[in-house]
Protein backbone atom coordinates (compact mmCIF):
# COMPACT_ATOMS: atom_id res chain seq x y z
CA UNK A 1 0.00 0.00 0.00
CA UNK A 2 2.63 2.12 1.04
CA UNK A 3 4.46 1.58 -2.01
CA UNK A 4 1.19 2.74 -4.45
CA UNK A 5 1.23 6.01 -2.54
CA UNK A 6 4.98 7.22 -3.01
CA UNK A 7 4.80 7.35 -6.63
CA UNK A 8 2.01 9.87 -6.40
CA UNK A 9 2.96 12.02 -4.06
CA UNK A 10 6.57 12.18 -5.43
CA UNK A 11 4.87 12.87 -8.80
CA UNK A 12 3.03 16.11 -7.10
CA UNK A 13 5.86 16.84 -5.14
CA UNK A 14 8.06 17.28 -8.64
CA UNK A 15 5.01 18.95 -10.33
CA UNK A 16 4.62 21.62 -7.65
CA UNK A 17 8.33 22.38 -8.19
CA UNK A 18 7.92 22.36 -11.21
CA UNK A 19 4.68 24.79 -11.02
CA UNK A 20 7.05 26.96 -9.07
CA UNK A 21 10.02 27.37 -10.81
CA UNK A 22 7.72 28.30 -13.93
CA UNK A 23 6.37 31.10 -12.06
CA UNK A 24 9.67 32.19 -10.86
CA UNK A 25 10.62 32.47 -14.12
CA UNK A 26 7.96 34.45 -15.52
CA UNK A 27 8.50 36.56 -12.10
CA UNK A 28 12.08 37.12 -13.18
CA UNK A 29 10.91 37.67 -16.61
CA UNK A 30 8.76 40.65 -16.30
CA UNK A 31 10.16 44.45 -16.40
CA UNK A 32 10.95 45.46 -12.90
CA UNK A 33 8.64 48.49 -11.45
CA UNK A 34 10.70 51.06 -9.70
CA UNK A 35 10.60 50.77 -5.65
CA UNK A 36 11.77 53.95 -3.68
CA UNK A 37 12.69 53.48 -0.05
CA UNK A 38 13.37 56.61 2.34
CA UNK A 39 14.30 56.98 5.61
CA UNK A 40 14.71 60.16 7.55
CA UNK A 41 13.23 63.33 5.86
CA UNK A 42 14.85 66.17 7.09
CA UNK A 43 17.67 68.74 6.93
CA UNK A 44 21.23 67.41 7.61
CA UNK A 45 22.72 68.52 11.22
CA UNK A 46 26.58 69.36 11.71
CA UNK A 47 26.73 66.03 13.94
CA UNK A 48 24.85 64.11 10.41
CA UNK A 49 27.55 61.36 9.35
CA UNK A 50 28.44 60.83 5.08
CA UNK A 51 27.11 57.66 6.03
CA UNK A 52 24.23 58.59 7.54
CA UNK A 53 23.50 61.78 4.72
CA UNK A 54 22.80 58.82 2.47
CA UNK A 55 19.75 57.64 4.36
CA UNK A 56 18.41 61.54 5.24
CA UNK A 57 17.15 63.72 2.44
CA UNK A 58 16.59 67.26 2.77
CA UNK A 59 13.04 68.54 3.60
CA UNK A 60 13.53 70.33 -0.05
CA UNK A 61 14.58 67.82 -1.94
CA UNK A 62 12.33 65.59 -1.01
CA UNK A 63 10.24 67.82 -2.30
CA UNK A 64 11.53 68.68 -5.39
CA UNK A 65 11.67 64.43 -6.28
CA UNK A 66 8.21 63.83 -5.20
CA UNK A 67 6.80 66.77 -7.56
CA UNK A 68 9.20 65.54 -10.41
CA UNK A 69 7.79 62.13 -10.50
CA UNK A 70 4.49 63.89 -10.49
CA UNK A 71 5.52 66.24 -13.34
CA UNK A 72 7.07 63.35 -15.26
CA UNK A 73 3.71 61.20 -15.16
CA UNK A 74 4.44 58.53 -12.96
CA UNK A 75 1.81 56.60 -11.07
CA UNK A 76 2.21 55.42 -7.68
CA UNK A 77 1.38 51.66 -7.20
CA UNK A 78 0.74 49.34 -3.87
CA UNK A 79 1.80 45.93 -2.82
CA UNK A 80 -1.30 44.07 -3.86
CA UNK A 81 -0.82 46.18 -7.39
CA UNK A 82 2.85 44.63 -7.44
CA UNK A 83 1.82 41.34 -6.34
CA UNK A 84 -0.83 40.90 -8.83
CA UNK A 85 1.68 42.26 -11.61
CA UNK A 86 4.75 40.19 -11.19
CA UNK A 87 2.17 36.75 -10.28
CA UNK A 88 -0.38 37.05 -13.08
CA UNK A 89 0.70 39.91 -15.31
CA UNK A 90 -1.84 42.22 -14.10
CA UNK A 91 -1.72 46.09 -16.08
CA UNK A 92 -0.13 48.63 -14.18
CA UNK A 93 -0.78 52.11 -14.65
CA UNK A 94 1.94 54.10 -16.84
CA UNK A 95 5.18 54.80 -15.60
CA UNK A 96 4.18 52.92 -12.37
CA UNK A 97 6.36 53.60 -8.85
CA UNK A 98 6.37 52.29 -5.53
CA UNK A 99 7.33 55.17 -2.38
CA UNK A 100 8.52 53.14 0.37
CA UNK A 101 9.12 54.57 3.74
CA UNK A 102 11.11 52.30 6.65
CA UNK A 103 11.58 52.87 10.19
CA UNK A 104 8.93 54.65 11.66
CA UNK A 105 10.13 58.18 11.97
CA UNK A 106 7.83 60.54 12.66
CA UNK A 107 9.26 62.82 9.46
CA UNK A 108 7.17 60.04 7.39
CA UNK A 109 3.84 61.07 9.01
CA UNK A 110 4.37 65.29 9.01
CA UNK A 111 6.41 65.92 5.70
CA UNK A 112 6.44 62.70 3.33
CA UNK A 113 2.41 62.09 3.56
CA UNK A 114 1.39 65.53 3.45
CA UNK A 115 3.65 65.05 0.35
CA UNK A 116 2.32 62.36 -1.31
CA UNK A 117 -1.24 63.28 -0.69
CA UNK A 118 -0.52 66.72 -2.62
CA UNK A 119 -0.52 65.17 -5.44
CA UNK A 120 -2.28 62.17 -5.46
CA UNK A 121 0.42 59.63 -4.71
CA UNK A 122 -0.08 56.40 -1.97
CA UNK A 123 2.96 55.03 -0.18
CA UNK A 124 3.95 51.90 1.82
CA UNK A 125 5.40 52.62 5.55
CA UNK A 126 7.31 49.48 7.07
CA UNK A 127 7.02 50.32 10.64
CA UNK A 128 9.62 49.13 13.57
CA UNK A 129 7.20 48.49 16.73
CA UNK A 130 9.34 49.15 19.00
CA UNK A 131 9.65 52.96 18.23
CA UNK A 132 5.84 53.37 18.60
CA UNK A 133 5.21 56.20 20.47
CA UNK A 134 8.95 57.61 21.54
CA UNK A 135 9.74 61.03 20.82
CA UNK A 136 10.80 61.62 16.98
CA UNK A 137 9.06 58.28 15.77
CA UNK A 138 5.47 57.98 14.85
CA UNK A 139 2.25 56.56 17.35
CA UNK A 140 -0.10 54.02 17.40
CA UNK A 141 -2.91 56.63 16.29
CA UNK A 142 -0.78 57.95 13.19
CA UNK A 143 -0.18 54.73 11.71
CA UNK A 144 -3.63 53.58 11.62
CA UNK A 145 -4.27 57.36 9.83
CA UNK A 146 -1.60 56.57 7.12
CA UNK A 147 -3.82 53.41 6.43
CA UNK A 148 -7.05 54.86 6.73
CA UNK A 149 -5.76 57.50 3.74
CA UNK A 150 -5.02 54.41 1.82
CA UNK A 151 -1.68 54.39 2.20
CA UNK A 152 -0.10 50.48 3.01
CA UNK A 153 1.35 49.32 6.52
CA UNK A 154 3.85 46.81 6.74
CA UNK A 155 6.15 45.14 8.44
CA UNK A 156 9.73 45.87 9.10
CA UNK A 157 10.34 43.83 12.47
CA UNK A 158 10.34 44.98 16.61
CA UNK A 159 13.55 46.76 16.69
CA UNK A 160 15.63 45.76 13.33
CA UNK A 161 17.46 42.90 14.08
CA UNK A 162 19.53 41.45 11.52
CA UNK A 163 16.77 39.09 9.48
CA UNK A 164 19.98 36.93 8.26
CA UNK A 165 20.45 36.03 12.33
CA UNK A 166 17.17 34.85 13.12
CA UNK A 167 16.62 31.74 14.86
CA UNK A 168 14.31 30.38 17.10
CA UNK A 169 12.43 32.77 19.47
CA UNK A 170 13.59 35.49 16.90
CA UNK A 171 10.68 34.85 14.60
CA UNK A 172 8.34 35.32 17.20
CA UNK A 173 9.50 38.57 18.89
CA UNK A 174 10.77 39.93 15.45
CA UNK A 175 7.91 38.80 13.72
CA UNK A 176 5.00 37.38 14.53
CA UNK A 177 4.39 40.08 17.62
CA UNK A 178 4.88 43.02 15.48
CA UNK A 179 2.95 41.65 12.70
CA UNK A 180 0.04 41.34 14.86
CA UNK A 181 0.35 44.49 16.54
CA UNK A 182 0.21 46.20 13.37
CA UNK A 183 -2.89 44.46 12.18
CA UNK A 184 -4.36 45.28 15.53
CA UNK A 185 -3.86 49.01 14.59
CA UNK A 186 -4.67 48.92 11.43
CA UNK A 187 -7.50 46.55 11.41
CA UNK A 188 -5.95 45.00 8.22
CA UNK A 189 -3.67 41.87 7.24
CA UNK A 190 0.04 43.03 6.74
CA UNK A 191 1.42 41.23 4.18
CA UNK A 192 4.15 42.62 3.64
CA UNK A 193 7.85 42.91 4.88
CA UNK A 194 10.85 45.03 4.35
CA UNK A 195 14.52 43.87 5.48
CA UNK A 196 16.24 45.43 8.41
CA UNK A 197 19.45 47.13 6.69
CA UNK A 198 18.63 45.53 3.53
CA UNK A 199 19.73 42.17 4.64
CA UNK A 200 18.38 38.78 3.73
CA UNK A 201 19.48 35.07 3.22
CA UNK A 202 17.51 32.27 0.87
CA UNK A 203 17.86 29.52 3.71
CA UNK A 204 15.39 32.00 5.76
CA UNK A 205 12.92 32.96 3.26
CA UNK A 206 10.62 30.22 3.99
CA UNK A 207 9.74 31.23 7.01
CA UNK A 208 8.35 34.30 5.30
CA UNK A 209 6.16 32.28 3.32
CA UNK A 210 4.77 29.92 6.30
CA UNK A 211 3.94 33.24 7.43
CA UNK A 212 1.76 34.13 4.81
CA UNK A 213 4.01 37.50 3.99
CA UNK A 214 2.93 37.97 -0.37
CA UNK A 215 6.34 40.32 -0.93
CA UNK A 216 9.53 41.36 1.09
CA UNK A 217 11.41 44.00 0.55
CA UNK A 218 15.38 44.17 0.12
CA UNK A 219 17.50 47.13 -1.39
CA UNK A 220 20.05 46.83 -4.40
CA UNK A 221 21.41 43.16 -4.00
CA UNK A 222 20.25 40.96 -7.10
CA UNK A 223 16.57 39.52 -6.70
CA UNK A 224 17.15 35.15 -5.67
CA UNK A 225 15.98 33.67 -8.89
CA UNK A 226 14.24 30.97 -6.93
CA UNK A 227 12.22 33.47 -5.06
CA UNK A 228 11.62 36.83 -6.21
CA UNK A 229 8.78 37.70 -4.78
CA UNK A 230 10.67 37.71 -1.49
CA UNK A 231 13.72 39.57 -2.74
CA UNK A 232 11.94 42.77 -4.53
CA UNK A 233 14.36 45.07 -5.26
CA UNK A 234 14.94 48.86 -4.01
CA UNK A 235 16.71 51.80 -4.07
CA UNK A 236 17.46 54.52 -1.93
CA UNK A 237 16.78 58.19 -2.55
CA UNK A 238 20.13 59.65 -1.76
CA UNK A 239 20.39 62.85 0.84
CA UNK A 240 23.05 63.87 -1.77
CA UNK A 241 20.94 63.35 -5.15
CA UNK A 242 19.82 65.88 -7.19
CA UNK A 243 16.81 65.34 -8.81
CA UNK A 244 18.25 64.66 -12.20
CA UNK A 245 20.60 62.48 -10.23
CA UNK A 246 17.18 60.65 -8.77
CA UNK A 247 15.30 60.99 -12.20
CA UNK A 248 18.42 59.46 -13.83
CA UNK A 249 18.29 56.80 -11.11
CA UNK A 250 14.67 55.90 -11.04
CA UNK A 251 14.95 55.24 -14.91
CA UNK A 252 17.82 53.13 -14.95
CA UNK A 253 18.13 50.86 -12.13
CA UNK A 254 15.72 49.10 -12.50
Amino acid sequence: MLKHLITPILFCFLSCAAIAQGNNSAIMARKQVPVVCYHQIRDWKPTDSKTAKDYIIPIAAFKQHIKMLADSGYHTILPDQLYDYLTKGTPLPSKPIMLTFDDTDLDQFTIAAPELKKYGFKGVYFIMTVSLGRPHYMSKEQVKQLSDWGNVIGSHTWDHHNFKKFQGKDWEIQLDKPTKKLEDITGKPIKYFAYPFGLWNAENLPQLHKRGFKLAFQLADKRDANDPLMTVRRILDSGYWTTKTFSNSVRHSF
